[in-house]
């Protein structure tokens, strides 16, 4: 019986600025000092506090230190572990109390309007031991499933919750599992999309490094639910830790008899494979995905047929993302009123959302649908930093839109968001600030989408590279009003005519940006310039009167750009001036300005 648990977080984030240096460390100081039958190391997943990385919790005071490095661990050893006196300096500095005590996590702006359900075992348990996972109740939902509930029963339960897919569209998970079930076939499958293709996007990742039993006990439960018999996961490569993390569970599960033949001693058989993506953004649409665990090129294929009706290797199939199966093992066993009680009347429980740009808390959030986005921005986040104001929010990715801050009271959810023109998406939510010119935003996302497109339709392969050359024109200052028409007419021929939703979403940045922020396309036409000073094109460099004539700025030009005698005011030559932004960087007078 250990007296000190240290929990150290090893997701992507922490493990990039070295959490595992910092776990051998604990383990070789914990041993010098004699406590290794006292204190226990543990690897947990992703606490959800990036910004603050790499983290690390000891219990049972629950001390949350922040921004660990390998030389902190001899004196947290010696004075926290061995004498029990807290490194204050080294605490995450909104858990200490004006009296010195720590409060609890939960009290603390991040974390208090969180509810977590998908993400409730992330920063809890190791994810490499199926025992941490079966002593949280894991593995209880399915043989819950598995000997009191009828498949038909699975699907009601899950159907009257209300959970929507976490993947992007929302479609209603209990009757796409009602359409697999209904189909007669000799094999069906369950596939899970951990495609995780967005931009600034990192919430299925975590709950994969963090959880990954949950994902397979939830498409063991899908099986039953449908009558399959087989998985696949299908995940980037480029997520060695998570795929490293699944294969350790499906071994573990297998193992222990809750994956293969007769699971928990019942007649029902299901197993589960691995399928790594080589990282196309097309593939996270579900008949692109399933083309490419067949062994072909990653392409979308015309729907109907829908995958429920003919899906992977032309069989019944359904397929969630690995959020949406996060939910499902929790509604199984606490009920479908429990999870339908949280939530908005038609978005129902919560939603995990990356939360990354212009913001001070970055991190992965999981609050109740309907939180608006100023609880996320503001009280969550903690702000835009160095006193910004805030601009704009990115949803969806790629398929998104931008929210503008006159909308940042709107509560999230699907409809809300569809309804102002961005979505809910798989959950990346960009934060700017006024530091950010929305055209090159869209410019930014819509030339992911050109870059990624699999070119299998003319409208997505020809229309998206011509509306971002377009785009272009505009940011350096060449395109004309007209040219605003032609770029509105192109995005609704986009939508309406591309064969996926990649397709189909991809004008969306254009469109909210357009939408929201006109008069910034406007200033780059008519006016010839860029107000939030991004677009290098049309971005021009000054000196005012501030200028000392120190030199320094033409001393570091690195094309002799800037001109001027000693002690006198110096110039820029526009023609020469490479707008690198050097001057502004090396000038302690203020005297350079960019306009």
């Amino acid at each position: 019986m250990y007296r000190s648990h240290v929990l150290v977080c090893g997701g992507t984030g922490c493990t990039s600025s070295g959490s595992h240096q910092i776990c051998a460390e604990l383990e070789k100081e914990i041993k010098k000092q004699g406590l290794a039958e006292e204190v226990k190391v543990v690897m947990t997943g992703c606490f959800g506090l990036c910004a603050l990385g790499p983290i690390m919790i000891v219990y049972p005071e629950g001390s949350f230190y922040s921004r660990v490095k390998v030389e902190d661990i001899p004196e947290i050893v010696s004075e926290h572990l061995l004498k029990g006196r807290i490194v204050s300096r080294l605490l995450y500095q909104e858990t200490v109390q004006t009296d010195g005590s720590i409060k609890s996590l939960n009290e603390t702006n991040f974390y208090k309007k969180q509810h977590r359900v998908a993400l409730r075992n992330c920063g809890v348990i190791t994810p490499e031991n199926i025992e941490a996972y079966i002593a949280e109740d894991g593995y209880q939902a399915l043989a819950k499933a598995l000997t009191e509930m009828t498949p038909q029963q699975v699907i009601d339960e899950i159907s009257a919750s209300g959970l929507r897919g976490r993947g992007g569209a929302g479609f209603p998970t209990g009757r796409k599992w009602s359409f697999a079930a209904a189909n007669q076939a000799d094999q069906k499958y369950v596939c899970c999309n951990a495609d995780e293709g967005d931009p600034g996007a990192f919430m299925d990742r975590s709950v994969l490094e963090g959880d990954p039993h949950v994902v397979l006990e939830a498409m063991a439960i899908a099986g039953y639910a449908i009558g399959a018999s087989q998985g696949y996961i299908y995940v980037h490569a480029e997520y060695p830790i998570a795929v490293h993390r699944l294969q350790i569970a499906i071994d573990q599960a297998r193992e222990y008899g809750l994956l293969g033949k007769g699971i928990l001693g019942t007649d029902f058989n299901f197993d589960i494979d691995l399928r790594l993506g080589a990282g196309a953004f097309v593939c996270g649409e579900e008949t692109a995905l399933m083309t490419s665990i067949e062994g072909h090129r990653g392409e979308p294929r015309p729907r109907p047929p829908f995958p429920a009706v003919k899906g992977l290797f032309q069989k019944p199939t359904i397929l969630n993302n690995v959020e949406t199966y996060a939910n499902v093992p929790r509604i199984i066993l606490k009920g479908a009123a429990w999870f339908s009680s949280m939530g908005t009347e038609k978005s129902k429980g919560t939603k995990v959302f990356a939360l990354g740009g212009k913001i001070v808390n970055t991190g992965l959030v999981e609050i109740p649908m309907g939180t608006t986005l100023r609880e996320i921005v503001e009280d969550i986040g903690g702000g835009i930093p160095n006193g910004k104001k805030f601009k704009a929010a990115q949803t969806g990715g790629p398929s998104g839109g931008c929210i503008p801050a006159d909308k940042i009271d709107v509560p999230i959810d699907y409809d809300n968001l569809i309804a102002i023109g961005s979505m809910m998406g798989s959950g990346g939510l960009i934060v700017m600030d006024e530091d950010n010119c929305m055209v090159d935003i869209a410019k930014f996302f819509l030339e992911f989408t050109v870059d990624e497109s699999c070119g299998k339709c003319t409208p997505c392969r020809i229309g998206t590279r011509r509306l971002l050359e377009l785009l272009t024109k505009v940011t350096e200052g060449k395109a004309t009003m007209e040219d605003l028409d032609k770029m509105e007419q192109l995005c609704y021929y986009i939508k309406e005519n591309s064969l996926c939703g990649l397709g189909q979403t991809a004008p969306n940045p254009v469109l909210s940006t357009l939408r929201y922020f006109r008069e910034e396309y406007e200033a780059h036409i008519k006016d010839k310039s860029c107000p939030a000073g991004v677009c290098k094109k049309l971005v021009r460099y000054s000196i005012n009167d501030n200028c000392k004539g120190c030199t320094a700025c033409a001393r570091k030009c690195p094309v002799g750009a800037i001109s001027g005698a000693v002690k006198q005011k110096h110039v820029i030559d526009p023609a020469t001036c490479i707008k690198c932004g050097v001057c502004m960087e090396t000038c302690k007078f203020g005297a350079i300005e960019k306009k």
